[in-house]
């Protein structure tokens, strides 16, 4: 089996995932500071232009510093994917006064960036509408504003302390659907309390709802929803596949360092398991590296649900390597990542979703 490693972050920050890894995921005391310490790793300048304040790279290797994290804890690799994947709509928005306001803050994870897009994204694979609506403010002295209803009842890193959250709205004269960047301090903005998640409880996971929230067209992040969602998707479920990159790595490394037993024992399997994720990480880059996901997003489906289905095969081989051991607490994090595996297939587009997608594709292709 090719052995496994965690790329380099800090040793602070690695320091203190460790330590926090088990009470990030459990418990909610440490939700405020996962932003500030991976900012102050710069990560989230991973990948950005160095003439908008990052450190240059390209968006894998942003996946892999989000797949570095999520080794740790898939809770601050939550957090990271959706502050990460908000601060890549920023960079493609045409909105330069907006960038220029939020960009520096959102780099140095002062202010949280909330990717509620993922009921956008069903919409563009018409699986769901959207559920948000926004209605012009009839005025002529004045420039072009909107009211701004709806709710959505999920959204991660909806940080207390600041966010900025990404929702895409119908429009009631007709207009094409847009997506607006929604201040938590704008007036008829309702964060919810804290969903009771039975893990990554630290993610500052919430409902949002807009009861009659008013913005003008500076928080606008794209006038064209459909043509903006179609171009940010491969970064979208791109930078969401880094967690279960990061994953399933850590899960192999611990069958790694079972005992010389047990490895014989599980020896191919594990070997398996790790060509397939080698296999899939790299179609994953290539996708998104040569653009071909932009025009082919059920390739990319595809690699979402392969490193979905490895992720499973991974902590599964992990718990059978650890024995009794990696059922009791504060032993490795089999059991935490037994429940992080969990989340996996569940995270917006879900396995499911994704499945009923390429089953529709399938058709057209043989046509």
């Amino acid at each position: 089996m090719k052995p496994f490693s965690l790329l380099t972050v800090a040793p602070e920050l690695a320091a203190w995932l460790d330590a926090n890894a088990e009470a990030i995921d459990a418990g909610q005391e440490l939700a405020p500071a996962i932003l500030p310490q991976i900012g102050r790793a710069d990560l989230f300048r991973i990948g950005v232009p160095a003439d908008a304040g990052g450190l240059d790279g390209t968006t894998v290797d942003a996946i892999e510093a989000i797949a570095s994290v999520a080794g740790y804890s898939l809770a601050a690799a939550f957090v990271f994917w959706g502050q990460r994947t908000f601060i890549e709509y920023v960079l493609q928005s045409q909105n330069e006064a907006l960038r220029a306001r939020s960009l520096p803050t959102l780099l140095r994870g002062a202010l949280a960036g909330a990717t509620g897009l993922s009921n956008a994204m069903k919409y563009l694979s018409d699986i769901e509408p959207l559920q948000m609506k926004a209605t012009p403010i009839d005025d002529a002295n004045a420039p072009p504003r909107w009211t701004l209803n709806g709710s959505l009842p999920w959204i991660t890193n909806l940080r207390r302390e600041g966010f900025l959250a990404a929702a895409a709205f119908d429009h009631s004269d007709g207009a094409p659907p847009s997506i607006f960047a929604i201040p938590h301090d704008a007036p008829g903005v309702i964060r919810g309390d804290d969903l009771d998640l039975i893990a990554l409880r630290s993610s500052n996971t919430a409902a949002l709802t807009l009861d009659g929230a008013a913005l003008d067209a500076s928080w606008q992040i794209a006038a064209n929803a459909p043509a903006f969602l179609a171009c940010v998707r491969p970064a979208f479920l791109g930078l969401q596949c880094g967690m279960s990159i990061g994953l399933a790595r850590r899960a192999l490394i611990a069958v790694a360092g079972s005992s010389a037993a047990t490895r014989a024992a599980v020896a191919d399997e594990a070997t398996q398991l790790a060509r397939d994720l080698d296999a899939l990480t790299e179609r994953l880059f290539d996708g998104i590296q040569h653009g071909t996901f932009v025009h082919a997003p059920a390739r990319l489906f595809e690699v979402r649900i392969g490193l979905a289905a490895v992720v499973d095969a991974a902590v599964r081989l992990e718990v059978l390597a650890a024995g009794g051991r990696g059922y009791l607490r504060g032993q490795g994090g089999a059991a935490r990542r037994t429940r992080e595996a969990a989340f996996v297939p569940i995270v917006t587009p879900s396995i499911v979703q994704l499945k009923n997608q390429l089953a529709q594709h399938r058709p057209t292709q043989a046509a």
